[in-house]
């Protein structure tokens, strides 16, 4: 690894992670005039012993592994299909790539404004009144932020909708870098469509699969942005919905409490990192194999 490279991960993630470590092993009140107290390992027993503070960080952890379990996959076959259908050529196809590239520039809050509107719990929510025009009146208004059943569906699929246009640009890329010899070759040997998708086209975005895969599950877990928008202001379901960072965020800001913020973001860190190798040597790119 090159020096400078060494030089910004040790900037932006060894510094803030080293500080993060030292904060959880101290007592610190955010604003308070008292300087921090050494308590050892007490912010991370109380993490998973106290019934206050452990049920709702696992519940934050389940919801955050749920999350991931659902996007990473759906996210990237989706995002694969797109850019199937997109690399063809078709009169006008620069229009719908930038229409379906469009929600990946509309900030996260925006995004989960919008949809406020759409799942609103009221008759005069988007998809309750298009189900009960659909339905000629049979269907009520359903509260679809507000229900344990839904509350998370309902950030997984505005979530996949914001992002996955930024995947299908990634595998896009990857699609127009086959060898167009390699589709003439097969369509000599009378290979059908399926048979030059499965023999062709896939092993040649494998390691473009992969580390758009890596990259969908790291961002996966960092979701937190319209989870905090749409329980604060669209009466989304805190405990279905509620994340690790979001917990992070508001035991450091609404309870004050930087040293078990921090606790919580060491745990979270180390438990992602863990899963991204995992993932890693699970799908390891080709490149890496021979």
């Amino acid at each position: 690894m090159s020096a400078p490279a060494l030089a910004g991960l040790v900037a932006l993630v060894g510094v803030p992670f080293l500080y993060a470590v030292f904060l959880s092993f101290h007592h610190v009140r955010l604003g308070s005039p008292r300087p921090p107290s050494f308590v050892g390992l007490e912010q991370y027993r109380r993490l998973f012993t106290d019934p206050d503070l452990s049920g709702p960080f696992l519940r934050a952890l389940f919801n955050n592994l749920t999350f991931a379990a659902v996007v990473v996959p759906l996210q990237t076959g989706l995002a694969l299909a797109l850019a199937l259908l997109l690399n063809r050529k078709l009169k006008g196809i620069g229009f719908f790539r930038s229409v379906f590239f469009m929600p990946v520039v509309f900030p996260m809050a925006l995004v989960a404004v919008i949809w406020r509107l759409i799942l609103s719990r009221s008759d005069e929510g988007m998809l309750n009144a298009a189900l009960s025009a659909l339905t000629f009146g049979d269907w009520g208004a359903f509260d679809w932020l507000g229900s344990t059943a839904t509350g998370m569906g309902s950030v997984i699929v505005l979530s996949v909708w914001q992002g996955v246009g930024f995947q299908m640009v990634i595998i896009l890329a990857g699609l127009q870098g086959i060898p167009g010899e390699l589709y003439e070759a097969a369509r000599l040997d009378r290979a059908g469509r399926w048979q030059q998708f499965r023999h062709v086209t896939l092993p040649g975005i494998r390691n473009t699969l992969v580390f758009v895969a890596m990259l969908t599950l790291v961002l996966a877990f960092r979701v937190f942005d319209q989870v905090y928008v749409l329980i604060r202001g669209g009466g989304l379901d805190e405990d279905s919905a509620r994340t690790v960072m979001y917990q992070a965020v508001t035991t450091a800001f609404d309870q004050n409490n930087i040293g078990m913020a921090s606790a919580i973001t060491v745990v979270f860190f180390v438990i992602v990192i863990a899963l991204t190798m995992l993932q890693r040597r699970l799908v390891r790119p080709e490149s890496e194999e021979s």
